[in-house]
């Protein structure tokens, strides 16, 4: 604590060494406070660097680069001699007296009608998860990117020409990476476009939510599969959609079931390479039913490939848009897991008839994505950095799959049957007693350390199965997925049967 210095008053400082801001930063602000509140007011004498280390138990090293950056401010001015005072100009940083108006009543939280009837039917418990353990789902391996690769490509970019570099982005997308997705979709997944057919979003979420907005009226009817993509539900409900649960089956999304449930829907929205969560792959007679469907109905295709890169038994399945010769997909891709979700990038590839609208919309509407990110990135692919990584990627999880159901056929037999996964980041788990409830199994594994995810959750109606859990393993290593099934396999020993 610092109560007086050179016979001026100065006000308690506080450092707390816990805390994950810097010393220097801690002194710094809280005596910047001092001086903008006028509590330090003009003129008043600070403590030497010297004294004002002594007191706070801090070095003099940290003491000077505080008062070095409180003097590039020009909150305090030093005198030959004399020492360091608080400037004049400190007076033109204090905030102006706020103007305070009482209201007559209570603040209503009024909604606007179409988020007040969709908040509701939000998924409330949807959340991105921050750390990795078995047997989270959704992340890549973090460790095994090429960070340094990452980091020089980064560095390069910051040192092409600055009216290259600092200026608005196109919202659209960088000419440059739309380019490069391109080519690669049309050498790795069969999917040719226009580069101007592409448009770079922050993540898929944001995609959807375009879509839905542009394309959709309020109460549209929306095939939605059931289980499926509670983030995508989300944004298509926040647009005013009724969504309409369709069942899947080992083929995908049930035409038929659709038909019946809503004959007049307006979007339907499908996981085809790998259904989310269920992992079942749209068969191409399935395919073929859906695009006729479309076409004959005047209706439109979400295509989400979330995780469409990742499969272990041979190529890449063919994307449903690359047989869209109706012009009625819109596919949607995410770089959050191919690459790592911090980067929050996606994009999506719309029919050619819908071109001149999404540009008039991402102009009017949108400031774009950061250029720097889409640069460097564009930067990866076009250097084959890209390509290395997801054959790298494919080889890792692959083997993480196989440790995955060799431990479970060794502990789990009897308690959950998993079939073989062939692709993405997951494993469905089907309890071997219906007394199993998911979201019990789900508290009892998050309380001795496992993140399983409930097969209801996915569920529009979550009543409708709860006798599953989707475990992920493609962010952990081979030891912690062996050893989190042996764990698991003591939760589930526990349960009833």
């Amino acid at each position: 604590m610092v109560k007086r210095s050179s016979g001026e008053l100065l006000f308690s400082i506080t450092v707390d060494r816990a805390l994950d801001k810097s010393i220097t930063t801690q002194v710094y602000n809280a005596i910047r406070q001092l001086i903008t509140s006028g509590h330090l007011p003009a003129g008043k004498r600070l403590p030497s660097s010297r004294t004002l280390a002594k007191e706070l138990a801090i070095s003099r090293t940290t003491a000077m680069t505080v008062f070095e950056r409180l003097t590039s401010e020009g909150l305090i001015v030093s005198r030959t001699g004399s020492g360091s005072y608080v400037s004049d100009l400190a007076e033109t940083r204090k905030p102006e007296q706020a103007l305070v108006v009482q209201p007559p009543g209570p603040v209503s939280a009024k909604l606007a009608d179409i988020i007040a009837d969709a908040s509701p039917r939000f998924f409330q418990r949807l959340s991105h998860p921050h750390r990795v353990r078995a047997f989270v789902t959704g992340l890549p391996d973090y460790v095994s990117f090429p960070m340094a690769v990452w980091a020089r490509l980064t560095a390069k970019h910051w040192r092409e020409p600055r009216e290259d570099i600092m200026g608005y982005s196109d919202a659209n997308g960088h000419p440059r990476l739309r380019l490069a997705i391109a080519e690669h979709l049309r050498a790795n997944r069969d999917l040719s476009c226009d580069v101007d057919q592409i448009f770079i979003v922050n993540g898929a979420q944001q995609a959807f939510d375009l879509i839905g907005r542009v394309l959709l009226n309020p109460g549209d009817r929306v095939w939605f599969e059931n289980p499926g993509a509670i983030g995508a539900r989300n944004s298509l409900v926040a647009c005013g959609a009724s969504i309409v649960p369709v069942p899947v089956d080992r083929e995908g999304l049930s035409v038929e079931a659709g038909l019946d449930l809503a004959p007049d829907f307006r979007l339907a929205f499908v996981t085809p390479s790998h259904q989310h969560p269920t992992g079942v792959e749209m068969s191409l007679a399935r395919r073929a039913e859906l695009l006729a469907v479309a076409n004959r109905n005047d209706a439109w295709i979400i295509e989400d490939d979330y995780d469409g890169e990742f499969r272990y038994d041979g190529r890449p399945l063919p994307t449903l848009k690359s047989g869209d010769a109706g012009e009625r997909v819109i596919y949607v891709g995410t770089f959050s897991k191919t690459m790592f979700p911090a980067l929050r990038l996606g994009f999506y590839i719309v029919p050619k008839p819908l071109v001149p609208v999404f540009q008039r919309i991402s102009g009017a509407f949108l400031q774009g994505v950061p250029s720097s990110i889409q640069a460097v990135l564009a930067a990866f692919i076009d250097e084959g950095h890209f390509a290395t990584h997801l054959r790298r990627m494919r080889e890792i999880y692959a083997g993480r799959h196989a440790v995955f159901h060799e431990a479970a056929a060794t502990h789990l037999a009897g308690l959950l049957q998993t079939n073989r996964s062939v692709a993405g980041f997951h494993a469905v788990g089907r309890f071997a007693s219906p007394a199993m409830q998911d979201e019990k199994v789900a508290a009892d594994a998050d309380a001795v350390g496992l993140l399983v995810s409930p097969i209801s959750r996915f569920c529009i109606n979550q009543m409708q199965d709860r006798g599953g859990l989707v475990l992920g393993v493609s962010a952990i290593d081979e030891r912690a997925i062996a050893k989190g099934v042996e764990v698991l396999a003591r939760v589930l020993e526990k349960q009833p049967m």
